[in-house]
């Protein structure tokens, strides 16, 4: 996600820098055509062009809106999961407590541990649930330059790496996820049985326990909505046509542009058809792009949602709960165009 307050034109030219290459190319080809090789033929009309470029215009209306979508329902959902932390620390540390307990040994010392092990293993979930998150579908984007950026950004998904939960977990509880799919699922199936363990000892009570079940179910949910996101894409027939429909109004647009301007061939207008057909191409396939890059706010790139930078900030809040001082730092906005992932 872009923290700082816009996007420089500098950045978004950087950005599409190859297509505006292409076009400038191409549409230079076609109106040298034109005035120099002496084809007067290559020309159309404007206005069935432009009736294109309307058809065009909704779809990509379309698609941008749908994307949007996707990428707010995501920030909802992390959203839902930064509140949903929060009650749930706060439960773990005011709800375990001596008041049923009748072994002896259940001293403040062990049930501090036991709050301390509780939060700590729902950090484990939430770096774990973020790393699995990252990893790259097929249907995003994973060109070498976005590896790169990956790579720049710290979230390569090449080099995911699962030992960044194991200060949070006991060896055991460690071992045990590292042999399963779905790890971040089944730290919440490992928190579930705790919870069970500790209110059979009586360190929480039994509607206390219901209210902290509760939680575990409601991070279930969340879980389950965020790989809704990341596991289905935008339909893909949507998605190819709109690019395909791009492909051929820019296509067109300079042999419209050449119709518009070669009435003025004696006075050397022609060439401002390429200008006007590289701004008016470069736009179509920009809304396009971005379109695109919205669709999956999962994939570690820069119109992501911060879902690293949230579970760290997550982490910070949950464990000063418990006064915990040694604390990770916050993650701040990265390279010169403020990513924060």
């Amino acid at each position: 996600m872009h923290a700082g307050r816009r996007y420089t034109v500098a950045q978004i030219v950087s950005w599409s820098f190859k297509s505006i290459l292409i076009f400038v190319l191409y549409d230079t080809l076609i109106v040298s055509l034109h005035a120099i090789m002496g084809l007067e033929w290559l020309h159309l009309p404007w206005q069935p062009i432009s009736l294109v470029g309307v058809a065009v215009a909704f779809y990509l209306g379309f698609k941008n809106n749908s994307s949007y979508d996707r990428l707010w329902e995501a920030r909802k959902i992390w959203g839902g999961i930064v509140n949903a932390s929060r009650s749930f620390t706060v439960m773990a540390r005011d709800f375990v407590n001596d008041q049923e307990v009748k072994d002896p040994s259940i001293n403040p010392d062990v049930l501090d541990g036991i709050k301390k092990r509780i939060v700590h293993r729902h950090v484990a979930w939430l770096r774990c649930l973020a790393l699995e998150l990252r990893k790259i579908k097929a249907w995003e984007h994973d060109s070498d330059t976005d590896q790169k950026v990956r790579k720049m950004l710290g979230v390569n998904t090449s080099e995911l790496n699962y030992n960044e939960i194991r200060p949070y977990l006991s060896e055991a509880d460690y071992e045990y996820v590292m042999t399963k799919g779905n790890k971040s699922s089944h730290l919440l199936s490992i928190q579930s049985k705790d919870l069970m363990a500790q209110r059979r000892k009586g360190t929480i009570e039994h509607f206390r326990h219901l209210e902290m079940q509760g939680m575990i179910t409601e991070f279930y949910t969340l879980q389950g909505k965020a790989e809704r996101i990341k596991n289905f894409p935008f339909p893909r027939q949507y998605a190819s046509m709109n690019m395909l429909f791009t492909i051929i109004f820019v296509g067109l647009l300079p042999l419209g542009m050449i119709d518009i301007f070669h009435d003025y061939e004696a006075n050397n207008w022609l060439w401002i058809a390429i200008p006007f057909s590289v701004i008016c191409s470069w736009i179509f396939w920009l809304m396009e792009m971005v379109g695109d890059y919205s669709e999956n706010p999962f994939e570690g790139l820069h119109n992501d949602v911060p879902i690293s930078s949230m579970a760290r900030g997550i982490e910070r809040d949950i464990r000063q709960m418990l006064d915990e001082e040694d604390l990770p730092p916050a993650l701040s906005p990265s390279t010169d165009m403020n990513i924060l992932l």
